[in-house]
């Protein structure tokens, strides 16, 4: 069995791979490949998969899957899953860090030091006592959820598929952001999610959010977040997606009271290590029950 390592994983998965067959890195040898292991570089379209007769699986290391052609590699009878648990607490630190940063004024704070001024007059909040809206209560919102409430947050949340939590009072959409201070969202790209976070959306939030994006940029409308910023309608946008990336004539990078990340939300070191027992045991499970 010939495995693929097409993006960045931890290097240490080659060598525990090798217990499985062949490992290389080697593009150029798609065609060869039983297994393909991809992260959020590489995209899985028809023609990407025509390329590769052999596949019989294919990893996405993280959690979202919108960079693969699922309906195409059910017609090749290829198995795509991704790793869902592993990069729970990772992007949660992240989206909690960008929360964080803005009634800190960690960048105002930071720039003006290097410049030689002494901004005490500039006076951070709290986030105590706030209320946090949560977009979608998957494996990442919980682990938001729970640092928020270790932080004396108010949360509720929404999510289509979730009635109930014990981390968060369920609302529907349009009542969990009405009274939010701030939001973050944490949903796959879809159809239905696709610019959620709209003009008519953000017209029902009247504490003027700080809205924190680390699930996929497409569920924004960066137009409308643009002119909410500008308006006053929105405080602050935090953002480590985009539309498309990397970013370029994108509208955000124009607005001021934005704080903006490079889609590092799953690239810590543990997490690296996370994603590659997770890829490991899932060949493993398959290669046991016949199916690779």
């Amino acid at each position: 069995m010939l495995i693929l390592i097409s993006d960045a994983f931890d290097k240490s998965l080659p060598e525990k791979l090798s217990v499985y067959g062949t490992v290389t890195d080697d593009k150029s040898r798609l065609a060869e490949a039983d297994v393909v292991l991809i992260r959020s570089k590489t995209k899985a379209t028809k023609e990407y998969i025509d390329s590769a007769p052999n596949m019989k699986l294919i990893i996405r290391g993280g959690v979202g899957m919108d960079n693969i052609d699922r309906e195409y590699c059910k017609e090749r009878g290829i198995i795509a899953v991704n790793t869902p648990k592993s990069s729970a607490i990772a992007v949660a630190e992240l989206a909690f860090a960008l929360m964080l940063s803005v009634p800190c004024h960690i960048p105002f704070y930071d720039s003006t030091m290097k410049k030689g001024e002494w901004q005490k007059s500039v006076k951070r909040t709290e986030l105590y006592g706030k209320r946090l809206c949560l977009l979608g209560m998957g494996n990442i919102a919980r682990k938001v959820a729970e640092r928020a409430k270790a932080f004396g947050m108010d949360v509720v949340a929404y999510d289509k598929y979730v009635e109930s939590s014990d981390l968060a009072k369920m609302m529907s959409l349009e009542e969990a952001v009405a009274e939010a201070d701030y939001i973050s969202m944490h949903l796959p790209y879809t159809p239905e999610t696709d610019r959620m976070v709209n003009a008519d959306l953000i017209a029902k939030m009247t504490h003027h959010p700080v809205i924190i994006n680390t699930g996929r940029g497409k569920c924004v409308d960066e137009e409308a977040v643009a002119e909410a910023l500008r308006s006053g309608a929105l405080s602050w946008f935090c953002t480590d997606v985009y539309s498309s990336e990397p970013p370029a004539d994108n509208p955000l990078l124009a607005c001021e009271n934005v704080t903006l990340t490079p889609h590092v939300g799953a690239n810590t070191t543990e997490n690296l290590l996370r994603i590659g027992e997770e890829v490991f045991e899932t060949i493993g499970k398959l290669k046991e029950e016949g199916r690779i």
